[in-house]
């Protein structure tokens, strides 16, 4: 892409952190921003030959009939603040706009249209590599980087030893980052950008490179600097578990816009249902029915109690998952399963079907139905991702399987006798049973205040435990 257009300059400002009126304003706000670009390029302002002239007239005037074509909003009229220490994800398709967004937060581009100001230091882990000159070794980076913030030599040499024990890469610290896999990359970028106190941390997917032990301090170190130090971070991510876990307020964008801004859970539903849709009750002809030669799948659903198709069911309210296969070829032993997960693919539970009267037998040709029941009070609310197949156990063969077949919604309508009780906020789990549960009260004798030399004597557990 090549932008060609003549600019709109913007108003954009960055505020010094260290003016006390601004310290109760957003530290960031973004008034109207608008991103165009022109695909391909008309003509290089550069001519050898009568040749190149006249190719360019025609290109030119090309290019005018078809200019609606070659005009490209990445973004369209996004408005927003972030508050100091706010989380604020960024979840949205790839092509969206989510880059572009963080491109001109970070001050790499500049909007078409629009205004943007920032208060302080703004650090920014938008690639990997991005900030480090890859000539210079780790050590020469580290203090590169808080140069470009803005910090003193002697700010950053205090941070030094705790930055290089997060990234865990001393051994290799005197060593040119060129050198660097992509892993040390992140883990050093991510280190400089988080410990080098910024009044913004923008971070992209760039820390899916990181290895899971290290994504998971990576969550924790931003919720600390968040909540501790009063920064902001933007995070832009496909992991809506760690998008629900890290943020306040979450924004969805789509095509260039903003289409929600607010409640994390309602961002991530949202996104989900529009970009995973799925109904709750399938049906496969023979020509695409997924199989092989012994078994094809016919059809997929949800019913409730009275054995009615339904697409969403109360948490207090039991459910089927019926499956219909054809069994083309007998003499095999089949075990159909079904497979629950959640919207973000995380995998709940499998059911095996482990009837007695199928159970190590062969099945002859023909329509079988195989039902799941799951009891009421079980699953949480929420979208529940359902997918089935059929294997042979032994040896080992999966005759065909479809992860993502078929979608319930459970819903709660906050009745008393779920796990609920009369608790009325968010509850947390993707499934939520309603278990047992029994409390026993003894009189306690003992006057307040008197100590007890032996511990055991007042063990809360029975004495078979």
């Amino acid at each position: 892409m090549d932008e060609s257009f003549p600019i709109v300059r913007p108003s954009w400002k960055t505020r010094n952190r260290d003016l006390t009126g601004d310290m109760k304003k957003p530290v960031i706000e973004v008034r109207g921003i608008s991103k165009r670009y022109r695909i391909g390029s008309v003509h290089s302002g550069r001519f050898t030959t009568l040749r190149d002239h006249v190719a360019s007239w025609f290109q030119w005037r090309t290019a005018e009939a078809a200019k609606t074509d070659l005009e490209f909003w990445a973004l369209r009229n996004v408005t927003f603040d972030v508050q100091p220490g706010e989380v604020l994800g960024i979840i949205g398709a790839n092509g969206a706009g989510k880059s572009t967004l963080l491109k001109i937060l970070s001050r790499i581009t500049e909007p078409t249209e629009g205004d943007v100001i920032l208060r302080g230091r703004v650090a920014s882990l938008l690639e990997v590599g991005t900030g480090f000159h890859p000539e210079l070794t780790g050590r020469e980076n580290i203090f590169l980087n808080g140069v470009v913030l803005g910090m003193r030599r002697v700010e950053i040499a205090r941070r030094f030893d705790e930055i290089v024990a997060f990234s865990g890469v001393e051994k290799f610290l005197d060593t040119p980052v060129k050198r660097y896999s992509s892993g040390m990359y992140v883990r050093l970028a991510f280190s400089v950008a988080a410990h080098l106190s910024p009044e913004v941390l923008i971070v992209d997917e760039v820390l899916a490179v990181g290895d899971l032990a290290f994504q998971q301090r990576c969550m924790s170190k931003m919720q600390d600097i968040s909540q501790n130090e009063g920064q902001a971070i933007l995070l832009v991510s496909h992991n809506l578990a760690a998008i629900r876990r890290l943020c306040s307020r979450v924004m969805v964008i789509d095509r260039g816009e903003i289409q929600f801004l607010g409640c994390p859970e309602t961002a991530c539903r949202s996104y989900l249902e529009k970009n995973f849709p799925l109904q709750s009750t399938r049906r496969w002809d023979d020509l695409d029915a997924p199989g092989d030669g012994v078994v094809s799948l016919v059809s997929l659903g949800c019913l409730n109690s009275e054995g009615v198709p339904t697409e969403g069911v109360d948490v207090t309210d039991p459910v089927r998952v019926a499956m219909q296969f054809r069994v083309h070829t007998g003499g095999h032993i089949l075990v159909p399963n079904f497979h629950f997960y959640t919207l973000e693919g995380s995998c709940l539970f499998v059911v095996q079907d482990l009837d007695p009267e199928w159970r190590g037998r062969v099945r002859n040709p023909g329509l079988y139905t195989c039902e799941a029941f799951i009891p009421g009070n079980f699953l949480s609310e929420g979208g529940i991702v359902i997918g089935v197949a059929v294997t042979t156990m032994q040896p080992f063969h999966v005759h065909f399987v479809l992860q993502e077949a078929i979608r319930l919604e459970v819903g709660d309508r906050g009745s008393h006798d779920s796990a609920r009780g009369d608790f009325t906020g968010d509850l947390p789990g993707a499934v939520r049973p309603l278990l047992k549960t029994q409390t026993r009260f003894t009189a306690d004798s003992k006057p307040a205040g008197e100590h007890c030399p032996d511990r055991h004597q007042h063990s809360v557990l029975p004495e078979e435990l």
